[in-house]
């Protein structure tokens, strides 16, 4: 009762200045808006304004604690499912406790609204630590190294030329029906691991997460996740969680320097 009768009255500048709660795939965070109405029994401003605070930030948490069961981390199994384990529990919570706040604005009643974000590797992190570390991609079991003819560079330089040429790997999953999850996997046409959870670097299951995921091809683009020269690769199907590739595409991608995989620099377009 005491949040809807505050909301009620704040509804103009609230609904104007809130972020909106929910998973942001293109940044890979979840966030998440925190009321804090005045405390009307507090002897003064100072103290009403630190109740708020203190009613901003439960709130915000058990914004994100409701909102983080429904992440799917795979096609298969949500957070929420994860959550019904109690040691797992403890420590989705702990991530969540830790939220960055990016805004907090202050009313002139004394109350406060926090908005705050999660990054989603930090939720895979501590979801998927049974996965065994990695530091580059599988490549496809049949692929064998070609022999050099004389014009061909050497392999160190075409690394260099497919780092130069690509700022990232952006695979059009959208004709596929495929949902955002945390830790998506592309397989070669035989159902060999191309890419995945495994294949990041330690900095990169911190800090970037698995995969982005877009609407379209510009907004992709405009993102410092792919770049504005991603590779861009067609889905053939979709597998539950994991997206196959066909023949020439998962060439492509095996071809490309292992960095910019190790670095997360993956984006999948879908609906």
């Amino acid at each position: 009762m005491r949040r809807a009768l505050w909301v009620l009255v704040l509804a103009a500048p609230l609904s104007a200045l809130a972020q909106g709660n929910g998973v942001d795939w293109q940044r890979q965070v979840l966030r998440a808006t925190g009321d804090g109405p005045p405390d009307v029994k507090a002897s003064n401003p100072s103290q009403a304004r630190l109740g708020a605070e203190r009613s901003a930030k439960a709130d915000v948490f058990a914004e994100l604690l409701e909102q983080v069961k429904g992440i799917q981390i795979r096609a298969d199994r949500t957070v929420g499912d994860e959550m019904a384990r109690e040691d797992t529990r403890r420590q989705v919570e702990s991530v969540l406790r830790g939220y960055k706040v990016v805004r907090n604005h202050y009313y002139s009643d004394s109350g406060v609204q926090m908005d705050v974000e999660v990054p989603l590797a930090a939720l895979t992190a501590v979801l998927m630590a049974a996965a065994p570390p990695a530091t580059g991609t599988a490549a496809p079991a049949e692929t064998k190294p070609a022999e050099a003819k004389p014009a061909e560079m050497k392999p160190a330089e075409a690394k260099k030329d497919a780092r130069a040429k690509y700022t990232g790997v952006l695979v059009d999953a959208r004709k596929l029906g495929m949902v955002p999850m945390l830790v998506p996997r592309l397989l070669d046409a035989s159902g060999q691991p191309l890419y995945g959870l495994e294949s990041l670097s330690a900095e990169a299951r911190k800090t970037t997460g698995v995969a982005g995921f877009f609407k379209s091809l510009e907004e992709a683009r405009k993102s410092a996740l792919v770049g504005a020269k991603p590779l861009v690769l067609e889905a053939a199907r979709l597998q539950g969680s994991e997206l196959q590739l066909g023949t020439d595409a998962a060439k492509a991608l095996a071809g490309l320097d292992p960095s910019l995989l190790a670095e997360g620099r993956v984006a999948i377009l879908i609906r």
